[in-house]
């Protein structure tokens, strides 16, 4: 048999001997073929089969190791094919030199780990983002697969609450680092952060290229009780209750819905603080201009009840302009609650009793608007004012009358007295 034949009768792991050795350098070689491995190692080996449990590698020097699928993943009651192929290449650290059938122990998940650590730290120290993937929820929060289970606290999830945490598993999210404590294997992630300082730098460019009076669409995004916030598609801006109509407002709902679309002005932008004020009335036409040029004091006009208040009702006339009735001003009747005299949408009419165009007030009255109103108020007042001054002279007539019958007696009684005096009766 020649030297060809015996190479070809050799099993083909065996590594081929160059034809120039000699015999003194065998020692060397077969020295060079045992390599030791130590736990803690970090190892790079080629999947050769995936089983239920277990991963094996071939990790090169005639040497295999199993992969336990606990150990494959961070991720719980993972497939492994859907995590690995056969052929891939996959580094683990060496947790046992041997198992019982002689074989190397391995972790992939504690190798990434010895990697991942390390990245980690330096995005926390650069104050950077983490970028991983939901792979649990659990009581309070969220589990994240950032090569290590990090831990989103529900209340750090979003700028705004979270109920649904289930509908998070699966998506791949960016987070800042909060803590990090190696030792106790603790991370605890905010995404709440990330999204504030990404959102940040968003408003801080919008506000550059935003300017006061400029006219924007937007739409409603929620409502308060002194206002509603206008998303206009960089970041919300208030319309405060003042700004909502040209009319008198008390609840914001009056005017707008969540969802509506609006055109907005902007009034404010203040930089440091990130707000904008903005105004949807004053996008519309102003009717107290036309108001001014339409009616005047005492002029009797069609208006509608557009609120009932406890001193009062609101009603607007004109194009837009809103009037306010005293309770006084209802009826000639006294009355106790104005919600049981006027109703909203009610049609009324009224009279202007006061006119404000500086201070844009007016006031009106309903009882004043009725025809019959200054007639009433004439024979009230007549009779009541003839009756006094006849009652007044009759009284001076009277007390003169009486004056003069007084002086009348006196007069006569001295007229007997000094004639009886005369005549010498009564002296003593």
């Amino acid at each position: 048999m020649n030297d060809d034949s015996i190479k070809e009768s050799l099993p083909t792991n065996v590594v081929d001997i160059p034809d120039d050795v000699k015999p003194e350098d065998f020692p060397e070689l077969l020295e060079n073929t045992i390599v030791t491995f130590n736990t803690g190692d970090v190892i790079e080996g080629t999947i050769v089969r995936i089983d239920r449990n277990e991963i094996m590698v071939d990790v090169g020097y005639k040497s295999e190791g199993i992969i336990p699928l606990r150990e494959l993943t961070v991720r719980k009651s993972s497939n492994p094919n859907e995590l690995v192929k056969e052929g891939e290449r996959i580094k683990a650290l060496v947790l046992d030199k041997e198992d019982d059938e002689g074989r190397l122990v391995l972790s992939a998940k504690r190798a990434v780990f010895e990697k991942v650590w390390g990245d980690i730290q330096e995005i926390s120290d650069n104050n950077k983002s983490i970028k991983g993937t939901v792979i649990e929820a659990v009581k309070g929060g969220l589990i994240i697969d950032i090569g290590v289970r990090g831990f989103l606290p529900a209340s750090l999830i979003d700028v705004r609450r979270v109920k649904e945490l289930d509908s998070y598993i699966g998506e791949e999210i960016e987070a800042k680092i909060l803590e990090l404590d190696r030792q106790r294997n603790n991370i605890v992630l905010s995404r709440k952060a990330h999204l504030e300082e990404e959102m940040s730098e968003e408003r801080q460019g919008f506000l550059q290229d935003l300017e006061v009076g400029d006219i924007k669409e937007g739409s409603i995004s929620s409502i308060v009780n002194f206002g509603a916030f206008v998303d206009i598609g960089g970041m919300d801006g208030l319309v405060h209750v003042s700004e909502l109509s040209w009319r008198h407002v008390e609840n914001p709902n009056e005017i707008v819905k969540v969802g509506d679309k609006v055109t907005i002005k902007v009034l404010e932008i203040d930089n440091e603080k990130e707000r904008i004020s903005l105004s949807i009335k004053q996008v519309t036409e102003d009717p107290w201009l036309d108001f001014e040029l339409t009616f005047k004091e005492n002029d009797v006009v069609d208006g509608e009840v557009t609120k009932v208040v406890p001193f009062g009702s609101f009603v607007t006339i004109g194009k837009g302009v809103e009037g306010l009735v005293h309770v006084t001003e209802i009826s000639e009747e006294k009355v106790d609650s104005p919600e049981l005299a006027l109703a909203i949408g009610q049609k009324v009419q009224v009279k202007i009793i006061e006119l404000d165009i500086q201070k844009r007030r007016v006031n009106l009255s309903i009882k004043q608007a009725d025809p019959n109103w200054v007639e009433v108020e004439e024979e009230k007042n007549t009779p009541k004012t003839h009756s006094t001054e006849s009652d007044e002279n009759k009284k001076n007539v009277d007390q003169k009358s009486r004056r003069q019958k007084v002086e009348g007696v006196d007069e006569s009684l001295d007229n007997i007295l000094q004639e009886l005096k005369d005549r010498g009766i009564g002296n003593t």
